[in-house]
């Protein structure tokens, strides 16, 4: 099945790998692709631990893609999309083994709305949805009519409070 967990809250990343963490202890293969992100966050080290598999990465560091100049937007897209073409070797793997595969695509959304995945790479790799593969996928916009439509789950996640609007940073361990 199809999770989507999109909205302007905290927690859509939480709540992706904690469903990564429950389906990995009952043995399932579980790989989480993490787009628009490089910085070295707290749930690295223990996904890895648990040996969930994660594919990651963007050009230019820690810079915004707002930032961005064109040939490191280019050079971003094609980190996504070769992390698409290894997510979808492994769910391959797996689920022709007939093993059960769970597999995060988070801030899918984001990168969807900036034009920085290939489309018809991703429509491949939703396509290998089944009852032994699960797909959760995060992100801040309302997701595209193509995603809404296939999708078995959709939570909205809505901000009421943060302490960021207070002038609070984002803690690390908590929002990274």
């Amino acid at each position: 099945m199809i999770h989507i967990y999109y909205g302007n809250g905290k927690g859509k990343t939480t709540a992706a790998l904690g469903l990564a963490m429950r389906a990995r202890g009952d043995g399932w293969s579980c790989g989480v692709l993490q787009f628009l992100k490089d910085r070295s966050t707290g749930e690295l080290d223990a996904l890895r631990t648990l040996g969930i598999e994660v594919w990651r990465g963007k050009a230019n560091g820690a810079m915004f893609t707002r930032d961005m100049p064109p040939e490191s937007l280019a050079e971003t897209r094609s980190i996504h999309d070769t992390n698409l073409w290894r997510a979808i070797t492994f769910v391959e793997s797996f689920s022709a083994a007939g093993k059960s595969v769970l597999l995060v695509l988070d801030e899918l959304l984001d990168a969807i709305s900036l034009k920085l995945i290939d489309e018809t790479i991703l429509t491949r790799l939703l396509d290998l949805s089944s009852p032994k593969v699960e797909i959760v996928i995060t992100g801040h916009g309302d997701p595209p009519a193509n995603l809404r439509d296939r999708a078995h789950y959709i939570t909205e996640m809505s901000a009421r409070a943060h302490p960021y609007e207070a002038g609070i940073a984002a803690r690390q361990g908590i929002e990274f």
